[in-house]
């Protein structure tokens, strides 16, 4: 804001102090921190499924119930290295295609590793095509988060926006963001029906149980769809690389033409992190009815009744839960924005020589103050998820804490969504009014949305993914504490 707005010069211009904490951050977001979170909604998800495993291999005396979710993953592996040789761009294609392509090919090989895998230790074509629907749904997410966050009607429509000023801008981008959280909630409601009816069918003929194994269903579906979470984290990681080149571009005073090449890069980048986002989110929304169900038999209840009032009580927590933790993540993000702002101004006042390019801008500063007000300002969202299941499942009782955590998942699944696809259609409405033109006051209100945007995409979306499956794992790992000492039962 103060390097493109204030001072009219380009966004990784050398003489902003802040360029160097702005590059730094992309890599800790999208390359560190989305590892961790898919790899914690690996492990959480295989748990879950392992747990529900355990059930059938009591039944069937099959360990491959129980070791199901781990071979599942090596089939990832395996589709993910198969699906690299497939991302090969050409001159003047634009890069999302060859990515895209990248996911369509890793999508086939884990289709035709899942059936061999599934006939071969589970013996069931029901439980093939259970899996398959995961899948299915996890392309199709990638698919729905690009097409709102690539260069299509959505984004050129916020860009148009921006011609009548930042508030239409806004306005415009919150009404996309809001706009597409309805497909995803419609695929993966699909997938967990599909996966539920197929798994049912599975149950009734081995175990004439046609509720255990529909859920079984649900946890091949969910390990279906984490089976493209190599070539997923890949495209993530893409994202922040060709956003740094782009940034070492313009820093080193790189030619027009190259300017304009990385620009295209950049592009794609935004829309790679934006349906990886929604990828890890259609995970958890998948998952929701595993976690649940894993839950339940911890804690041994079968029914959940919501006109108890600790358990409504319980659910109108788990609904608000996330907004709250979305709050706080957004604020700390505001907190260390203006924190940063000031110390740019300052240097730019004090720092005598910066705009003509004969001083440095001290960056290591705005590196340090970023670091600092993020890790305090995540002190207390970070204590949400871990005292907020405790709390509810001693005070509230075990019943309660399971409403919690379906309501909690659900809400979280959809503000999400709609922040990380909002946020992506910003960022990517300021790259389209850039292939024409820069420094005109459509320009500066589509810089307006993309600052907003920020918070909303590389914070607190995210993080409320985080936010659910520690709940899932925190109430899994102290059911049976819930279910001995709550003060109701």
């Amino acid at each position: 804001m103060v390097g493109k707005i204030e001072k009219g010069i380009p966004e990784d211009d050398p003489r902003n102090a802040a360029v160097i904490a702005d590059n730094v951050g992309d890599n800790v977001g999208d390359v560190a921190g989305r590892g961790a979170d898919l790899f914690e909604s690996l492990t959480g998800e295989n748990i879950g499924a392992m747990i529900i495993g355990l059930a059938l291999y009591a039944v069937t005396q099959n360990i491959f119930f129980v070791l199901f979710p781990l071979l599942a993953r090596s089939v990832g592996v395996v589709a993910t290295i198969l699906g690299l040789p497939f991302v090969r761009g050409k001159e003047g294609v634009d890069p999302i295609i060859p990515l895209r392509n990248g996911v369509i090919a890793t999508v086939i090989f884990a289709t035709i590793g899942f059936y061999f895998l599934t006939i071969n230790t589970l013996g069931s074509l029901d439980l093939f095509w259970a899996g398959l629907s995961g899948i299915i749904a996890s392309l199709l997410i990638v698919l729905i988060s690009e097409y709102y966050t690539g260069m299509h009607r959505p984004v050129k429509a916020i860009a148009k926006a921006s011609e009548t000023g930042p508030a239409t801008n806004i306005i415009t981008g919150l009404a996309y963001g809001l706009e597409s959280t309805f497909m995803p909630v419609i695929v993966i409601s699909a997938a967990i029906g599909v996966s539920f009816y197929f798994g049912g069918l599975f149950g009734v003929a081995v175990l004439n149980d046609f509720v255990l194994g529909g859920i079984f269903g649900t946890a091949v579906a969910t390990m279906g769809m984490l089976s493209i979470a190599g070539m997923i984290l890949g495209l993530d990681g893409f994202g922040p690389i060709v956003d740094n080149a782009a940034g070492i571009v313009q820093m080193s005073g790189g030619s027009k033409a190259l300017r304009k090449r990385m620009d295209a890069f950049d592009s794609a980048g935004n829309t790679t992190k934006a349906l990886t986002k929604g990828y890890a989110l259609g995970s958890a929304g998948l998952a929701a009815l595993l976690l649940f169900r894993a839950y339940l038999n911890e804690v041994h209840i079968s029914v959940v009744d919501i006109a108890r009032p600790e358990v409504l009580i319980a659910s109108f927590i788990g609904a608000v839960l996330p907004f709250i933790f979305a709050s706080l993540a957004i604020k700390s993000v505001g907190g260390a924005a203006h924190t940063v702002v000031e110390e740019v101004r300052r240097q730019f006042r004090e720092i005598k020589g910066i705009m003509s390019g004969k001083a440095k801008p001290d960056y290591a500063r705005c590196v340090d103050i970023s670091t600092a007000v993020a890790q305090r300002g995540m002190i207390l969202p970070g204590l949400i998820p871990i005292l907020s299941p405790i709390l509810i499942g001693f005070i509230l009782g075990p019943m309660a804490a399971g409403a919690f955590l379906m309501v909690a998942t659900i809400s979280g699944f959809v503000l999400a969504m709609w922040m990380n696809t909002g946020g992506g259609a910003w960022d990517n409405a300021k790259k389209y009014i850039e292939r024409f033109e820069k420094h005109t006051p459509r320009h500066a209100a589509a810089v307006v949305g993309d600052t907003v945007g920020d918070p909303l995409k590389d914070t607190a979306g995210p993080s409320i993914h985080v936010l659910i499956k520690l709940l899932g794992t925190l109430s899994i790992t102290l059911g049976l504490l819930f279910a001995q000492y709550a003060l109701i039962h």
